[in-house]
């Protein structure tokens, strides 16, 4: 089976809510919720592949040193493994704003449950609570 490595990041902003982002109708599983990122192209290290994402996506800077490892998550779809590490960034240069048509969403932790989201992502949902609380 094919292993595909995509890289996520949670964006929370000063306070304390994740950046979500909805796929865009054309693409598959579109108008479900994900954390923003991107397929890891060959020769790229994933922290390269979140950079470059989250420019042509979000129309914002990262610097390497702003991303912080937190957790991956593991998923079998039909005809591919999926394996995503989150990174957690809470520094960036620009405000975020979706430059593929896409919306986005900034939620509190305790409120992510009620974006339906791609089934890699929501085992994501616990670690981020338990790092930053539910919010108010």
């Amino acid at each position: 089976m094919k292993l595909v490595l995509v890289a996520a990041c949670a964006l929370v902003d000063a306070d304390g809510r994740v950046l979500l982002t909805e796929r865009p109708e054309g693409k598959q599983l579109a108008g479900l919720w994900e954390f923003p990122g991107g397929k890891v192209e060959p020769g790229e290290r994933p922290e390269e592949c979140l950079i470059r994402e989250l420019a042509e996506e979000l129309g914002i800077t990262v610097a390497e040193p702003c991303l912080a490892p937190l957790t991956f998550a593991s998923h079998t779809y039909e005809t591919f493994q999926l394996l995503m590490p989150l990174w957690i960034c809470r520094r960036w240069e620009g405000t975020p704003h979706g430059r593929e048509g896409q919306r986005l969403a900034w939620v509190k932790p305790g409120r992510l449950r009620d974006y339906p989201m791609p089934p890699a992502d929501e085992p994501l949902i616990p670690v981020l609570l338990d790092l930053l609380g539910p919010g108010r």
